[in-house]
């Protein structure tokens, strides 16, 4: 029988399949209720097992668990066409993409060798990490920035609870999968504003 960390591991790795399948361009005739069906049989699909193991387990073989904040922006994305994700989150998870890339340029290099601190070390408790997580996560509060404060309290919960198999906080709230994407978000917004800022300039100049 599948354990606690298991289920969750799977379910994480479910929710990103059904996210998956929104980037299908037929999706987007669907109506709410055909839609929800269809990530809802998606989600289902993956946990049956096929053969010895579900898509879920095969997927996560390869991927491990996902963080807390990856599943965070997944299930706004699952959620976006039945809430107002669209209308309120914009901002809030274009300030969550550019603190993941943040993150993940000071974290990865170091975590790997660059230099002889080891960021990765914190996230076994240690208690000014821990503190200054907290400090953070108020002031994302404090400034209504929710998704922000959202995913610090939810990793932490999820790592207090011994929600994965990993005792590192830091597994909890990153992982390279979105910070890849946080930093490919980043780098298509960077180009979007510089065309833009062109583009206005070339107007000005224009007699």
């Amino acid at each position: 029988m599948a354990n606690f960390t298991d289920l969750t591991g799977l379910a994480g790795v479910a929710s990103a399949i059904a996210a998956a399948a929104l980037l299908l361009p037929w999706t987007k005739r669907l109506t709410q209720t055909r839609l929800a069906v269809v990530l809802g049989t998606v989600f289902v699909l993956s946990l049956i097992p096929f053969g010895t193991l579900p898509v879920a387990a095969y997927v996560r073989g390869i991927t491990g668990d996902l963080s807390t904040t990856t599943l965070v922006l997944l299930w706004c994305a699952l959620l976006r066409p039945w809430c107002g994700c669209a209308a309120i989150g914009t901002e809030h998870r274009r300030v969550l993409l550019v603190l993941a890339a943040l993150c993940a340029l000071a974290f990865y290099p170091m975590a790997l060798g660059a230099g002889s601190f080891d960021p990765y070390r914190l996230g076994y408790g240690n208690p000014q990490f821990m503190v200054a997580l907290l400090v953070f996560a108020l002031l994302a509060w404090f400034r209504r920035f929710t998704l922000v404060a959202l995913c610090i309290a939810l990793a932490t919960l999820a790592w207090a609870a011994g929600w994965y198999e990993s005792n590192n906080l830091w597994d909890y709230l990153l992982d390279p999968f979105v910070s890849v994407y946080a930093l490919a978000a980043m780098m298509i917004f960077g180009v979007k504003m510089l065309s833009k800022s062109r583009r206005r300039n070339q107007l000005l100049s224009i007699p």
